[in-house]
């Protein structure tokens, strides 16, 4: 090799290492209650995954806001207010300094919103009321902000262990044309068609409606797979996760799987569910008083769960989590003890490390990477 190509080759190599070592940063959303205690709204930090360092930005004050989603466009974020006034509200976000500016507040219809998403192309967004027991479609106005003219859809029916409906979420399906809810007080993953063009109803049952699991089950939160071939339920009563396949707004039951080890007799308190960006490991937190987290192994043919390892969170009443962009950092919210806990992430095996790296915040409830424009 002659001086010239050798000296090209240094020359890239310096560049590369010095790229991977600098790493990227990403916006950190952190959603959080406000009443009682000492939190004001949604707070943003920068994130640098070479380390997981974080440096604080900015806020925006909004009562409560313990689930927000953020449109694909990065241009607007969507919050419930988990206090008394209820509220869904529109947010503009700029992804290049991360500010956040409050546009309008709406009522989420019949009360008690506690998940909300957003469909792949800004056009509603869809809020899980879990005290009034309904799955809200509200629209989204050309400027961002929120109409008046909503869908309110409300559940039937009990389980042995709840005496009414309690929607505790609502996700888009990859395709943006199915709406799956979780019902946690009748055990039923309920399945919606979606077309925005139908407003103010731009919602309808399904052939199917409905995939019941166990009684008493309690489904809580759930997640595609990145190849949007399956689909994963968390249950909160007993502490489950549910495997299914997925195809045209079609979802069919292929697993049920523990959460906790065969020797944990309480109660597992199931609560967030993610699966990794290569779709090779699926994470699901239990909390109060186990406050763990499960991890499973998924076959890429059948989309069936192996557990590979249980990781003590060491914080308690942890609702949500998230996995960096870049795979190697998992961050945890725990309400409890008022902090958000960092782990290092193996991309092999899976497996988690805490790195003793938190963020001090009055309980919260919501972590979200978002990309820097």
């Amino acid at each position: 090799m002659n001086t010239r190509k050798l000296l090209s080759l240094f020359t890239f190599l310096a560049i590369s290492t010095s790229l991977f070592a600098q790493g990227t940063k990403y916006h950190l959303l952190i959603g959080t209650y406000t009443a009682p205690g000492k939190s004001e709204g949604i707070y943003v930090y920068e994130f640098d995954t070479k380390d997981a360092s974080t440096t604080y930005k900015s806020k925006v004050a909004v009562g409560s806001p313990s689930y927000f989603a953020v449109t694909n466009d990065r241009k607007f974020v969507y919050a419930v207010s988990e206090d008394r006034n209820r509220n869904i509200n529109a947010m503009s976000f700029n992804s290049k300094t991360g500010e956040l500016k409050l546009l309008n507040s709406v009522p989420s219809g019949s009360g008690g919103p506690t998940y909300i998403s957003v469909d792949a192309n800004g056009k509603y967004v869809f809020v899980g009321n879990y005290g009034g027991g309904t799955i809200t479609a509200l629209p989204i106005n050309p400027d961002g902000t929120l109409g008046s003219d909503i869908q309110d859809i409300k559940h039937e029916g009990k389980s042995i262990a709840k005496t009414k409906p309690y929607v505790h979420s609502a996700v888009v399906s990859p395709d943006n044309k199915f709406v799956i809810t979780a019902d946690l007080g009748t055990d039923k993953m309920n399945v919606y068609a979606f077309d925005a063009k139908k407003r103010p109803n731009p919602l309808t049952p399904t052939a199917q409606g409905f995939v019941s699991l166990a009684p008493g089950s309690g489904p809580r939160h759930s997640t595609f797979h990145p190849n949007k071939k399956f689909y994963y339920a968390v249950t909160e009563l007993d502490g489950t996760v549910n495997a299914f396949t997925y195809k045209n707004g079609r979802i069919d039951l292929i697993q049920t799987i523990k959460m906790a080890d065969d020797s944990y007799t309480g109660k597992p308190d199931g609560a967030d569910i993610h699966v990794s960006a290569d779709g090779k490991f699926l994470y699901a937190t239990t909390r109060n008083v186990l406050n763990e987290i499960a991890i499973y192994s998924i076959d890429q043919k059948t989309g069936k769960l192996t557990v590979v390892g249980r990781q003590p969170i060491g914080g308690k009443s942890s609702r949500t989590f998230d996995i960096d962009p870049s795979g190697n950092w998992m961050l945890v919210t725990s309400q409890g003890t008022n902090e958000i806990l960092f782990f290092k992430r193996d991309q092999q095996t899976g497996l988690l490390t805490p790195t003793g790296q938190k963020i001090q915040h009055d309980r919260p409830s919501l972590v979200k990477f978002v990309k820097i424009d």
